[in-house]
């Protein structure tokens, strides 16, 4: 699971959600900031943090004013996956004034949503320092910002699961719930199904118990995630998987307990608030006109 995915600005996403996020802010155009400022008025602006925070979204911002603006200039000050403290400047815009302020609140939400995931990350990262396990995220992202939220992960020190359906045979419950009644064992049928249809891909198996964890075993799943399991439980398990299949533990996990959990022994712990609850930082721009 390590290393599958590089730590990679998805330039192309982002083009696709810029876009439309200028259609639903800009639409036809800011009617305020074209009826009172004149095109020539230069101006610069920097971005500055109000609270601390892991820094993510900077290649982002420079792409919204270098290919939307019309000669506007980003010097980044502060680089991605860097801490930023309470009053540290990240980036300083400069170039037209109408293009600043039109731009502004696109290029704050992307910045700030990016950077809270980022944060957020950190924080459970430092939790389990020294254990060795590898904090993961899932696929409980917000719709089309998949890319950007999981590349926010990486810039906290996480590690990106499976970026969609595509790219790991993720066999859960309610999968294994059709196939009730096909056969005596429904772990093992839906470990060969999938090993014969895809030989290349990785194949992980949810389970709830540790009957469940043995059925993945000799099944020959390649990782078992074990699923809202009690610590010891998730010390059992571990002890069946060791050198047989790597394990994730997922289910509830927060930062109180974060480490209770890396101390059992596990191989990945997988938190789905990375990026369905982190909160947006706070960041401000400061305007001003050039001389």
């Amino acid at each position: 699971m390590d290393g599958e995915y590089g730590m990679r600005f998805p330039r192309e996403e982002a083009r696709q959600l810029i876009q439309l996020a200028l259609d639903e802010d800009v639409g036809s155009g800011d009617v305020t900031t074209n009826s009172i400022i004149d095109t020539g008025i230069q101006a610069s602006g920097l971005m500055r943090a109000r609270e601390s925070m892991i820094v993510s979204g900077g290649p982002l911002v420079t792409f919204l004013f270098e290919e939307w603006a019309t000669g506007c200039r980003v010097d980044v000050l502060k680089m991605e996956c860097d801490r930023a403290w309470p009053g540290e400047n990240l980036l300083r815009i400069s170039g037209s004034a109408r293009s600043l302020l039109t731009l502004e609140r696109v290029a704050l939400n992307f910045l700030q949503r990016l950077s809270g995931i980022a944060t957020l990350t950190a924080r459970f990262c430092r939790e389990i320092e020294g254990t060795g396990v590898k904090l993961l995220d899932t696929r409980k992202t917000t719709p089309a910002w998949r890319a950007l939220e999981k590349y926010a992960v990486q810039c906290g020190g996480g590690t990106n699961h499976r970026m969609g359906l595509y790219d790991l045979v993720m066999i859960k419950d309610n999968h294994l719930m059709a196939l009730q009644g096909m056969a005596d064992n429904p772990i093992a049928l839906a470990v060969e199904r999938a090993r014969q249809q895809h030989p290349t891909l990785r194949i992980e198996v949810e389970a709830d118990n540790l009957e469940q964890v043995q059925c993945a075993i000799e099944a020959g799943a390649d990782i078992v995630l074990l699923d809202n399991m009690n610590l010891d439980n998730l010390r059992l398990a571990v002890s069946m998987c060791r050198h047989k299949v790597q394990t994730e533990a997922s289910g509830g996990i927060t930062l109180e307990s974060i480490r209770q959990v890396a101390e059992t022994g596990v191989d990945f712990i997988s938190v789905g608030a990375l990026t369905h609850s982190a909160r947006n930082v706070d960041i401000g721009l400061d305007f001003q006109l050039d001389e």
